[in-house]
């Protein structure tokens, strides 16, 4: 599966309301991740609007993360992670929920799906897909 191809698939995932962003994320990679789909939508259920609907960390970029840790056999993952939410920063303008949904400004810096989108594309980056 191609980059964009994961990329898409979150975002119907997340559009059909099939996931929030982490799951989402997740899914994307689910072929990467030794665990079956059921575990791994409650693994990524309470990080969705920001860890626990606090709009801290965007749940998009945690679920890369997670996912990265995956695929990098835990291997040199921190740094990997640096990259991804680097990545992820350029492409979206932040890396915490409520700055990304404008909740201060009233002016969001970039929707949910496109921050989904956001986080298949910086971690395939820096997985090499």
């Amino acid at each position: 599966m191609t980059i964009e191809e994961r990329a898409e698939l979150a975002v119907e995932t997340f559009a059909a309301g099939k996931g929030n962003c982490t799951q989402s994320v997740l899914c994307a990679w689910e072929d990467k991740i030794p665990v079956n789909h059921d575990t791994l939508m409650k693994l990524g259920a309470g990080y969705g609007a920001g860890m626990g609907c606090m709009q801290a960390t965007c749940g998009a970029l945690i679920g890369a993360v997670m996912a990265a840790g995956s695929v990098t056999d835990g291997k040199g993952t921190p740094r990997t992670a640096r990259s991804i939410l680097t990545s992820f920063q350029e492409k979206s303008g932040a890396t915490i929920c409520k700055d990304l949904k404008g909740v201060e400004t009233g002016k969001a810096l970039c929707p949910c799906a496109q921050c989904v989108r956001n986080a298949v594309l910086a971690a395939g980056e820096m997985l090499g897909e």
